[in-house]
């Protein structure tokens, strides 16, 4: 009896110091990652338990602590040093150690002034509980800005981040305020034409109203001659904005052998993006625009408020489609729709598509809840119409190089169509689930091909649908 007693006491005993142990020892560190981007760098601390944390941002030389309590230095954290790359635009170097018996300490050198967010997220998907730390520029990146460097070099002034502030460009009567204008103004001089002045871009019905007939031939395949007439001449820049699903945190749906869709469809982004860079419609140069150029994350919204502030012409969200078995083939588009959608796998789609925020990771904090959804509640009958008409250019296209999943163009509510005044679809380019097709998409020659099908479809689209020329006062 005596023995039985003492064995319970020893087993209570060790119970009850190996509870203390696993108390002192905390979260345990599963995985370290760092996603460098001009936008801003994110760094993501992933845990099997929730991360309590204290941060102070340190003004000059600029740099970010965080402590991390119930925490040991483990190789997980000591691998994070080594993962800062030269080239991220923010991140200068990290450093960590373990601070005191039971707080880690991680510094994060920084490059320039930064406005940092640091927020948790909960298990979705394959990962567990995240600690993630947003860094953004104090100086953030300007979508149009990026957009002019990239048309006419490096020598333009800097644009402030703001989009409501004024403008610091040559003053002309084709750039006050207006930097699109003025791109295309000195693009007109260099080529010994007179610069058109310009404004941003009316509504989608406002664009297409008055709009004549489209002109009889159009360039459908590389090298054919365009027809025009006068009235389809605007001299004006075209802008297409290119959106390559998920990126960064969110790898989008990852096929049987390992091809994850977030790569693929930006392989297939900037093809598209160099074919439309050397491309024309009725006379009119065309420019691309990439939400993102590299493997990062942006929020739905952001990618919709990216296309709005280049005063895009178009919106093209790349994708590569999954389901849960391996027979589904066939490429799909999508268009918007402001009421139920046009069948249940649209309605499955985007709830899926949708999902890429809580998968990417969105600071739902540090958003002004009201103004996201009443951007993403903003759509207009017009939209959706001259969707419906780029997307069916577009499906006609994609079916000459392979197999449609549904002959039209479908609607559901993605967010990420939601720009009330720029035309949007989201292209579905195959099944990344079924094995031939994700063969395919691994193909460079098939990514060629289908960027010629949707480079096909877009000058289509145009050629039938011209838009207006940027008046002023418009």
């Amino acid at each position: 009896m005596r023995r039985d007693r003492r064995r319970l006491l020893k087993a209570g005993f060790l119970a009850l110091s190996l509870g203390a142990a696993q108390l002192v020892r905390g979260a345990n560190m599963v995985a370290v990652r760092i996603w460098p981007a001009p936008d801003y760098s994110r760094v993501t601390l992933e845990s099997d338990t929730p991360l309590k944390t204290t941060q102070t941002f340190v003004a000059s030389p600029p740099r970010l602590a965080v402590d991390i309590e119930g925490m040991q230095l483990n190789a997980a954290l000591r691998e994070l040093v080594g993962k800062v790359q030269a080239s991220d635009p923010n991140i200068a170097g990290i450093r960590v150690a373990q601070y005191s018996a039971n707080v880690v300490r991680l510094v994060i050198d920084l490059k320039h002034p930064i406005t940092p967010q640091v927020f948790s997220l909960t298990p979705v998907a394959p990962y567990a509980h995240r600690l993630v730390l947003d860094l953004y520029p104090v100086q953030a990146v300007d979508p149009l800005e990026q957009l002019i460097q990239q048309r006419i070099g490096p020598s333009l002034p800097s644009l402030p981040s703001s989009p409501g502030a004024a403008l610091a460009l040559p003053s002309s009567p084709a750039s006050v305020n207006d930097p699109l204008g003025d791109l295309i103004a000195r693009q007109s001089q260099s080529a010994g034409g007179a610069a058109v002045p310009v404004t941003p871009p009316a509504s989608t019905s406002t664009r297409r109203q008055d709009m004549q007939a489209a002109p009889d031939t159009f360039m459908d395949a590389p090298g054919r001659a365009t027809k025009t007439t006068p009235s389809d001449r605007t001299d004006r820049l075209i802008v297409v904005a290119l959106d390559p699903g998920h990126g960064g945190e969110d790898p989008g749906a990852i096929g049987p052998g390992g091809t994850r869709e977030k790569d693929v469809v930006l392989n297939i982004a900037k093809m598209l993006r160099d074919r439309i860079n050397a491309s024309s419609v009725n006379g009119n140069p065309m420019r691309a625009y990439l939400t993102r150029d590299a493997d990062f994350f942006i929020p739905l919204h952001v990618r919709v408020q990216k296309a709005r502030r280049v005063q895009a012409d178009l919106f093209v969200s790349i994708h590569a489609d999954a389901f849960f078995t391996p027979q589904a083939r066939g490429a799909s588009v999508f268009a918007l729709s402001q009421g139920a959608a046009t069948s249940a796998a649209a309605r499955w789609m985007a709830q899926k598509e949708n999902k890429a925020d809580l998968i990417g990771g969105m600071n739902l904090g540090g958003q002004d809840n009201q103004v996201q959804r009443a951007l993403l509640d903003m759509s207009t009958a017009a939209q959706i119409k001259d969707s419906l008409q780029l997307g069916g250019s577009l499906l006609r296209e994609i079916g000459s190089v392979g197999r449609l999943h549904k002959p039209r163009v479908e609607q559901a509510g993605f967010a990420v169509l939601k720009a009330p005044d720029i035309p949007s679809v989201l292209v579905e380019t195959a099944f990344i689930s079924n094995p031939e097709e994700e063969e395919k998409l691994r193909s460079e020659a098939y990514q060629k091909q289908l960027t010629e099908a949707l480079m096909r479809g877009i000058q289509q689209y145009f050629a039938r649908n011209p838009p207006l020329a940027r008046h002023r006062g418009i």
